[in-house]
């Protein structure tokens, strides 16, 4: 009998425990068609206010901002004909957190600007905005290049309610309200085999 008791409490204590363990809920944002759509529509918007670009660049934040400014370009070639000079910008020496103490060691990535930045309308480009202090790094870093005569954001996705810096975008693919502790995924077909934007919370069964 005591054997069949402790046993009968182990097989409810297990069972308490694996209802208590956080389980993870995720969520498509955005994909399939609704993604492809996304991207015209902000390639279209980029076209209404900068029309030929001979005086507007496209700078994509390292690493996954480059994927957008990649596909931005090729969507704009594709409705107006245009070209529109697209580059990388690494801001890893520039980000708050480079020298902070117990912070994870960061991999540079490159930067490719072939062109002229001085006086020009510069598009910075990013996947998710979520502090800002991402974009503030990428202003900061853009310093090196020259002075712009203006800089624009966009953004695939906006998660508006966690800003730390007073920063927002000029064209958004997706607004959304999420907490700190959820994380916002966007995949991409060039290295996830699919163009995706997903929410993953933690969350009690």
């Amino acid at each position: 009998m005591a054997f069949f008791r402790r046993k009968h409490w182990l097989s409810i204590k297990k069972a308490y425990f694996c209802l208590n363990i956080p389980a993870m809920k995720q969520s498509i944002l955005l994909g399939g068609a609704k993604f492809q759509i996304t991207l015209k529509r902000l390639a279209q918007q980029l076209i209404e206010n900068h029309e030929d670009f001979s005086d507007t660049v496209m700078i994509g934040i390292q690493p996954r901002g480059t994927y957008l400014a990649k596909r931005l370009q090729q969507e704009i070639k594709d409705i107006s004909g245009v070209r529109v000079a697209a580059g990388k910008l690494d801001i890893t020496f520039y980000r708050d957190d480079f020298r902070h103490k117990g912070a994870a060691p960061l991999l540079a990535n490159s930067t490719v600007i072939d062109f002229i930045v001085e006086e020009k309308n510069v598009i910075l480009v990013d996947d998710v905005l979520w502090t800002g202090r991402t974009i503030r790094a990428a202003i900061d870093a853009l310093q090196a290049f020259g002075r712009p005569g203006s800089v624009e954001l966009l953004v695939l996705v906006d998660r508006r309610f966690s800003r730390q810096i007073p920063i927002q975008p000029d064209y958004i693919g997706i607004q959304i309200d999420s907490i700190d502790s959820q994380k916002v995924i966007v995949r991409w077909k060039e290295t996830d085999k699919k163009d995706e934007v997903e929410l993953i919370s933690d969350s009690q069964v």
